[in-house]
């Protein structure tokens, strides 16, 4: 169950860095940030995804960790675009509220699984 939380959550974060890739090419014309977040973001979810279709439990948890240095990458974009004044407040909050909440599913599940080995 908590597996296709964490694919329902990493979904909806990719929508809404998605949705900042647009404000920040269409407002403040950016384009080289938003292409590195909107990479690392969507490759949190996919690699997520795969995992679950892996061969073997190695597998799923070598997509797993791909999946947390994902994670790091992108909050370091989401932090970066703040510090640099491209996002408010309220964005950068409700963004970094999102990854920091994967990333501890992420880190449960890979917890879980190295368990089982």
């Amino acid at each position: 169950m908590s597996q296709s939380i964490l694919i329902q959550c990493s979904l909806k974060f990719s929508a809404k860095v998605i949705k900042l890739q647009q404000y920040l090419i269409k407002q403040k014309k950016e384009t080289i940030i938003s292409k590195q977040i909107i990479r690392s973001a969507t490759s949190i979810g996919a690699n997520i995804n795969e995992a679950n279709y892996g061969s073997s439990k190695a597998d799923f948890i070598a997509k797993m960790h791909i999946a947390l240095k994902k994670y790091a990458e992108t909050e370091y974009w989401i932090r970066l675009l703040k510090e640099s004044e491209y996002i408010t407040d309220e964005i950068f909050n409700n963004l970094i509220t999102d990854c920091l909440s994967i990333k501890k599913m992420l880190i449960s599940t890979l917890n879980t699984a190295k368990a089982y080995i």
